[in-house]
């Protein structure tokens, strides 16, 4: 079996797909934005999961989070699933927190970092980003774009790690709302497998419901995934 951390777990797809793990019988640690939204999972840490807690907006309450991660031992995955859709908060929470947490977290077996299908709309340029999030200089589906760009590099220069990305789906979360149609299963099947499986022992991929698609040929450009890290290096001071 199988520990795995999930950030942003205390509701949407990160709850369910926790829900799914320890039902498989997987070791699962939560992640929360701060101690009193782990109430909402306390269902799940009865049942024997592990939780840290902290704002992955906050540069320094991220790096905690990583501390919080590595006292616990090594994870054998991570889910990067914590995700902002609109406001300042979408460069920190999407992109910076998502580098902090894989260059700080003892290096696990798999990382998965979830996407989304609107990256495709996203402006592949660095110019004039806030990494701050004091003000809003990237659209969702920007910083989507960055992500999964950051995946792609990751696993072209981490070869020993599994990393892959994962288009979830339009599902009705609190982020996609009531009328969302794409099916809540199949929106955290994938990541669960990618964990998990000794199927799912590759690399480098972008997925929707367990099936590789073509991401945005910008995510894919080496030179453009080197600025990118040599962006976040120099926001954060530190090296992946």
């Amino acid at each position: 079996m199988a520990r795995i951390l999930i950030t942003g777990s205390a509701d949407g797809l990160g709850r369910a797909a926790a829900q799914t793990l320890l039902d498989e019988g997987h070791d699962v640690v939560l992640h929360a934005r701060n101690r009193e939204r782990l109430t909402a999972v306390r269902a799940l840490l009865d049942r024997g999961a592990a939780a840290v807690a902290g704002d992955l907006a906050d540069v320094a309450q991220t790096r905690d989070v990583a501390e919080q991660v590595n006292a616990l031992g090594t994870m054998d995955a991570v889910i990067h699933n914590a995700g902002v859709y609109t406001g300042a908060r979408i460069l920190p929470v999407n992109v910076v927190a998502p580098y902090l947490l894989t260059a700080l977290v003892r290096r696990p077996a798999r990382l998965i970092y979830l996407s989304s299908g609107m990256h495709h709309g996203g402006r592949p340029s660095l110019r004039g980003l806030d990494w701050t999030g004091r003000r809003v200089t990237a659209s969702y589906s920007d910083s989507k774009l960055f992500l999964t760009a950051f995946a792609a590099a990751v696993a072209r220069l981490w070869p020993g790690v599994y990393v892959n990305s994962v288009d979830p789906g339009w599902v009705p979360t609190k982020m996609g709302g009531p009328g969302a149609p794409d099916d809540l299963r199949l929106g955290h099947r994938t990541q669960e497998w990618l964990a998990t499986s000794d199927d799912a022992r590759t690399t480098g991929g972008y997925w929707y419901h367990q099936q590789q698609r073509e991401p945005h040929p910008a995510t894919q450009d080496e030179h453009f995934q080197d600025e990118l890290l040599a962006e976040l290096e120099k926001f954060t001071g530190t090296s992946l």
